[in-house]
C-alpha cells in the first residue's frame, strides 16, 4: 500500500553532534553536549524532564546545558515500544530509542512502513516544541547560536535528500523581535516552510499575540508563505491544581488551544496580517464547533450597557470566517470531533501522526487513520490525510 499521510506533527529528536559540530569553535565547551550517565529522570512540570544522578539508577545519554541536565526518555521516543503502558519515565541512551528518532533516512524507512508520505517535525524535548530551551537559557549569545545551528542542522542534514518528504520548519530567538524577524526572514531565503511558535506567549512571560508586538514577526511568515506551527505544551499550562493528578492536565490539554485561538481570532491579527497561516498541532477537534459558535455569538449579539465587547471596526468578520481564511487543527484521536466536522470545516481538518511520541499509532498509523475515518466520504478523508496538510505546508513531494 503506497503511503499516504501528510503529517503536520512529528518529532526530531537531535543526534549528538549537532551543537558540537556547527556552533563556532569558541561556543562548543558551553554549548549542548551529550553525557551518558546513570541515574533517574523526573518532571519539573509541564513535561520539563531532567536528570539526576544515582548509581542506582537507569544509563542514559543526558544532554548538559545551561546548568541543566536534561535526559533522553523513553516515553518521547515510544515509537517501537509495546504496550504503551509499560513505559516508564527512566532515561534512555540512543541505541535503545529508534533511529528513526534521529536519524533521518531510518526515518524516511519508518515513514514507509507507517503509510507516512510527508512529515513536519518540530523538535523533541530537549530542544522543546517552540526551542524554548534556548530562549530562555540565561547566555542569549549562546542562545542565539544554538538556535541557527538547529535551524542550519534541519535544513542542510534533516531535511536534504528526503525529496521533499521531510518537511523544514525552524526556530527563531522569542526574546527579541528584531532577532526573531532577522531569524524568520534568514529561514524564508532557506526554504523553510513552518516556524514553530509558542502557543500563548502572555503564559511564558512574553508580549502577548493581542500586543501587536508579534506582527512584524508574523508578516514575515505570512509574506513567506510559512506556516505559524503552534503546539500544545509550548506555554506553562497553569489551570490544573499543582497536586491534581497527572491525568489531569493531558486531558485538559485541548482547553489551552482553544483559549489561544480565540486570542488570535478576537486579536484582530488575521484583519491586519490576512495572509498568516496558523496550524494547532494536537488541538484535537471536539472543542473548535463550540468555540466558533459561542465566539460568533459573542461578535453577533453580546452587548454590555449598550457597548458590544467586540470592536467590529477591527474584527469585521464573524470569528468563525478568520478562523476558515487563517487556521487549521490537527488531530491523532478523536472520534466524537469527526463526528462534526463539517461545523469545523473538512478543508481545516489534518491528521498527523506524532511519531515517535507515546500516542502515535507507529507502525500502523494508516491503517489507524483509515479506520477513524472510515464513516466520512472519500474525498473528506483524503483531505483529512494528506491534501489539506500537502497545500497549507506547500509539500512538493505530493504533487
Amino acid at each position: 500500500m503506497p503511503p499516504t499521510i501528510v503529517s503536520p506533527d512529528d518529532h526530531l529528536q537531535c543526534p549528538p553532534h549537532v551543537w558540537q559540530q556547527r556552533l563556532p569553535a569558541r561556543l562548543r565547551s558551553a554549548g549542548p553536549r551529550i553525557e551518558r550517565l546513570r541515574g533517574h529522570a523526573f518532571d519539573v512540570g509541564g513535561g520539563d524532564f531532567r536528570f539526576r544522578e544515582d548509581p542506582e539508577g537507569s544509563v542514559g545519554d543526558v544532554w548538559h546545558y545551561d546548568g541543566k541536565l536534561t535526559p533522553i526518555v523513553k516515553i518521547a521516543a515510544a515509537a517501537g515500544f509495546s504496550p504503551r503502558s509499560k513505559l516508564r519515565l527512566e532515561p534512555t541512551t540512543f541505541e535503545e530509542i529508534r533511529s528513526g528518532c534521529y536519524d533521518p533516512k531510518a526515518r524516511i524507512e519508518d515513514m514507509d512502513t507507517a503509510g507516512i508520505l510527508a512529515s513536519v517535525n518540530y523538535p523533541n524535548m530537549f530542544v522543546k516544541f517552540a526551542g524554548e530551551q534556548f530562549s530562555f537559557a540565561e547566555d542569549k549569545a549562546l542562545a542565539q547560536a544554538c538556535i541557527r545551528a538547529y535551524n542550519d542542522y534541519v535544513i542542510e542534514e534533516w531535511c536534504a535528500g528526503s525529496q521533499g518528504r521531510l518537511v523544514p520548519m525552524g526556530l527563531v530567538p522569542l526574546w527579541d523581535i528584531g532577532l526573531a524577524v532577522a531569524e524568520a526572514e534568514r529561514l524564508a531565503a532557506l526554504g523553510f516552510h513552518s516556524i514553530s511558535f509558542v502557543e500563548a506567549p502572555h503564559r511564558s512571560g512574553l508580549p502577548s499575540v493581542s500586543s501587536k508586538y508579534w506582527d512584524p514577526f508574523f508578516q514575515v511568515c505570512a509574506d513567506a508563505g510559512m506556516v505559524l506551527s503552534v503546539h500544545i505544551g509550548t506555554s506553562p499550562m497553569q489551570l490544573a491544581a499543582k497536586d491534581a493528578p497527572a491525568a489531569v492536565p493531558h486531558v485538559g490539554a485541548s482547553l489551552y488551544v482553544m483559549h489561544t485561538l480565540l486570542e488570535y481570532l478576537f486579536s484582530a491579527v488575521f484583519v491586519r496580517i490576512p495572509k498568516l497561516k496558523v496550524c494547532f498541532a494536537e488541538s484535537q477537534l471536539g472543542l473548535v464547533p463550540y468555540v466558533l459558535e459561542r465566539a460568533d455569538f459573542i461578535w453577533e449579539e453580546i452587548v454590555i450597557d449598550g457597548t458590544a465587547t467586540v470592536d467590529k471596526k477591527s474584527i469585521p468578520e464573524r470569528p468563525s470566517h478568520y478562523f476558515r481564511q487563517n487556521c487549521w487543527v490537527a488531530f491523532f484521536r478523536d472520534p466524537v470531533g469527526l463526528t462534526m466536522a463539517d461545523r469545523i470545516g473538512v478543508d481545516r481538518i489534518l491528521f498527523e501522526t506524532d511519531y515517535p511520541h507515546l500516542d502515535t499509532e507507529w507502525p500502523n498509523c494508516q491503517t489507524a487513520a483509515e479506520e477513524m475515518l472510515a464513516a466520512l466520504p472519500p474525498d473528506s478523508a483524503r483531505k483529512i490525510m494528506h491534501e489539506n496538510a500537502a497545500a497549507l505546508f506547500n509539500i512538493e513531494a505530493v504533487a
